[in-house]
């Protein structure tokens, strides 16, 4: 049987290993608390919200930003529910659905990331910095939920909310008007055009299973199939039926869009 080490062996080699983990400059944290308008008590919660799993391989994920980004979001789910939920009183469920899904979809993130300059603090490793991480959407969506969690961690619903109501407010008005969901606009388009009901396949998942990347691929009428991602398989295919929309160059939904 392996033998225990003593605690205050266990302690040490913590602390070594902590001092070995990627985290930011003292300069880049204060900049970036500033941006987020909240200050760590925490500051590895911070650290960890801004490493992707790349750049700890050598330790464990669980150092990356994926715990974190599991939690965000949920807060961002729950805070944006409750903002609509007080802003359109009276909406049915059917319409405050739509506008949920589109404001914390990982377009949404991926744009409030930018907002907050977060590429600029990713911490990853050669390999992916090379392939265009630092850009990628699906990583900037998840390390601005990540930052969510951490803020929630180390303030609670306070500070998170508050960070929420700061960057999604602009993104909340651009909702006012019920956005029309991309599935059941590519229904709509299909049968006006003669066509029969898109039909809609799972054909690929990736990443751990708390945080999976669904791929989904839409076939309508005579067109070439087209494929969408997503962190669930429903926002796989709305991904899909929007590309097809693009594609086919339908109103009222633009290659920004895409």
């Amino acid at each position: 049987m392996k033998p225990i080490r003593p605690k205050r062996t266990r302690l040490r080699a913590k602390i070594k290993q902590a001092a070995r983990l990627p985290h930011l400059s003292d300069e880049a944290c204060a900049a970036l608390e500033e941006r987020i308008g909240y200050t760590f008590k925490d500051k590895s919660l911070l650290d960890r919200a801004m490493t992707h799993a790349s750049a700890v391989q050598e330790f464990s994920a669980r150092f990356s930003y994926e715990r974190l980004e599991f939690l965000g979001d949920r807060v961002l789910g729950l805070v944006i529910a409750e903002l609509l939920f007080q802003k359109f009183e009276g909406e049915p469920e059917g319409g405050l659905a739509p506008r949920l899904n589109a404001l914390v979809n990982r377009d949404a993130c991926a744009e409030v990331a930018r907002k907050l300059e977060l590429q600029d603090c990713l911490i990853l490793d050669a390999a992916e910095e090379r392939a265009g991480g630092r850009q990628k959407n699906s990583i900037l969506s998840d390390i601005c939920e990540a930052v969510l969690g951490a803020v929630y961690l180390d303030g609670g619903m306070k500070p998170a909310k508050a960070m929420i109501e700061r960057y999604w407010a602009p993104l909340i008005k651009s909702v006012g008007k019920r956005p029309k969901d991309p599935k059941s606009a590519l229904q709509e388009w299909a049968q006006g055009e003669g066509f029969a009901t898109p039909t809609y396949e799972i054909v690929g998942q990736v990443g751990p299973d708390h945080a999976p990347e669904f791929a989904a691929r839409v076939l309508v009428g005579e067109y070439s199939p087209v494929e969408g991602r997503g962190h669930s398989k429903q926002e796989a295919q709305r991904a899909a039926a929007r590309a097809m929309l693009v594609e086919r160059a339908v109103e009222g939904f633009a290659a920004d869009d895409a």
